[in-house]
């Protein structure tokens, strides 16, 4: 690869949190609104707040489990992001309703890879987002899994989808400074996407974010 991807740090929940992340070289943090699952998740006027704070060229994601385009779009109203992240599949109908809605918004799709069709799931909506994020999710359990598993995935079916993909895609998925080298080169993604493997007790920690930087800086 030419250049390092790009880091998206996920699960933020708070300025100070955002602030660690940036310092560190994030491009992208991640906040997470109600999940049926999972961690990270905060309220919607805390996620106002620290998208507020973050200088650009920095992107901030909201975390959204919604599918109707009229209620995402009523929740971005509140967040004011500048990128929506769906973490559940949502009917290529809505997102043109949503695009038209939001036109300002970037949109990326999460797919949760889990076998063969995953990789026709994305390149169907690929068409009516602007970016694709590869995660570990179970969205077919009665308590949805829609990300912060910490589960790798099968980087084979992922590197499918980015070499078949028109728009960027994003991994995610147990990613940890010990083996971002080996997924970036199964992949060879956009960007990386991740949450727990950089936290201790839950807090983003320092050492584990500098660590994990300096990991994804020696990949060439």
């Amino acid at each position: 690869m030419s250049c390092p991807p790009r880091v998206k740090i996920c699960c933020i929940s708070s300025i100070e949190e955002a602030q660690l992340a940036i310092q560190h070289g994030a491009s992208a943090v991640g906040l997470v609104s109600h999940m049926p699952s999972g961690p990270g998740v905060i309220a919607d006027e805390l996620i106002a707040e620290i998208a507020a704070s973050v200088p650009l060229p920095v992107s901030t994601f909201l975390l959204t489990a919604l599918c109707d385009a009229d209620a995402i779009a009523g929740q971005h109203a509140v967040c004011r992001t500048s990128t929506i992240q769906l973490v559940d599949a949502v009917e290529p109908g809505e997102l043109k309703r949503l695009r038209r809605a939001l036109p300002q918004v970037k949109l990326v799709q999460v797919i949760h890879v889990r076998s063969e069709a995953s990789v026709s799931d994305a390149l169907e909506v690929s068409a009516y987002v602007d970016a694709l994020l590869l995660d570990s999710g179970n969205p077919s359990l009665q308590i949805k899994e829609l990300g912060g598993t910490g589960r790798v995935h099968d980087w084979q079916l992922s590197r499918q989808i980015r070499e078949q993909s028109t728009i960027p895609v994003f991994l995610a998925g147990g990613l940890r400074a010990s083996n971002v080298h080996e997924a970036v080169v199964a992949v060879q993604p956009f960007g990386l996407d991740l949450c727990s493997s950089v936290r201790v007790d839950g807090r983003l920690d320092a050492a584990k974010l500098d660590e994990f930087m300096r990991a994804v800086q020696r990949i060439v």
